[in-house]
């Protein structure tokens, strides 16, 4: 328990602010700066025409690869089988390959941080990148004949590793990072959520019902509903910006189709939850999608 506070508190120190903040920036700015393919680029990174984040799946591939270049090289050092040490020399150079694409696509969501999240992000990235400058120097020593010392870095990297991945799971199960934070329960029938009046055309209005909270929206005379806190972080959609078929939310950006709630531009990998509506009566109703 000691050490897992002392941990959280290592992330909650503002000086790490200095090093986050003008980074992210940078990385938004260099997407930016490519315009429209810019953006394809970042929503592919996000993981958008997955589904969910890409960074998750290329984790695997450098933490399952070095475990399985550790296994080799334990049994090689046992049977004194070079076949086994080439094998663990492929396993390490699948695994830089793979800490290539999580680097890539981790700062790119990590970019769309801020606050606690931003930091322990930040850590988890500096640990990260001193594995696998350890695998890397690893490697080359293997290449180079010096292979105790290339297991002794690769043994180095890996402990790194293991406690980057900590700072990841931290993320995702303590901090929420990559899941959504839209789900919604709408009623069972068709429920009155507000008058038709109080959505002109081309508005948005924030609804709450029982426990759901919900975004209205009026356009081309017909009505839409949706989840309002966005899929991303949670973001208040109402305060974003209403375009033709389509919402922007005022935190990050993420944009989602009026129509299906589909996700148009990340950093949001995850649609937005959407309703059934219906006017009857000067009334708006709403109902779960079966």
């Amino acid at each position: 328990m000691e050490s897992t506070n002392s941990l959280t508190t290592l992330t909650d120190q503002p000086a790490l602010d200095a090093v986050a903040t003008p980074l992210s920036q940078a990385i938004r700015g260099a997407y930016e700066l490519g315009g429209p393919a810019g953006q394809r680029a970042k929503n592919a990174m996000h993981g958008v025409w997955l589904g969910h984040p890409l960074h998750p799946v290329f984790t695997d591939l450098p933490l399952g690869a070095w475990t399985t270049g550790l296994v080799l090289d334990a049994v090689a050092s046992v049977n004194h089988d070079r076949g086994m040490e080439r094998a663990a020399d492929v396993a390490i150079a699948v695994g830089l390959a793979g800490a290539a694409g999580a680097a890539v696509a981790g700062l790119t969501d990590w970019s769309e941080t801020s606050g606690r999240s931003r930091r322990t992000g930040l850590v988890h990235g500096l640990l990260n990148i001193a594995a696998t400058t350890l695998y890397a120097t690893a490697y080359m020593l293997r290449k180079n004949g010096s292979r105790s010392s290339g297991q002794a870095c690769a043994v180095a990297g890996y402990g790194i590793a293991i406690g980057a991945a900590w700072f990841g799971g931290d993320l995702v199960y303590g901090q929420r990072i990559g899941v959504t934070h839209a789900a919604i329960d709408g009623p069972d029938e068709f429920t009155a959520v507000a008058k038709s009046s109080d959505v002109p055309d081309n508005s948005m209005q924030r609804v709450r019902q029982d426990d759901a909270d919900l975004l209205l929206v009026r356009q081309g005379g017909g009505v839409c509903a949706l989840s309002h806190p966005c899929a991303h972080m949670g973001g208040p959609l109402s305060e974003g910006t209403l375009k033709d078929g389509s919402v922007v939310c005022p935190w990050h950006g993420s944009e989602f189709g009026l129509d299906d709630g589909h996700v148009i531009n990340g950093p949001a990998t995850q649609n937005q939850p959407c309703l059934n509506v219906r006017e009857r009566d000067g009334q708006i109703e709403v109902k779960a999608r079966g």
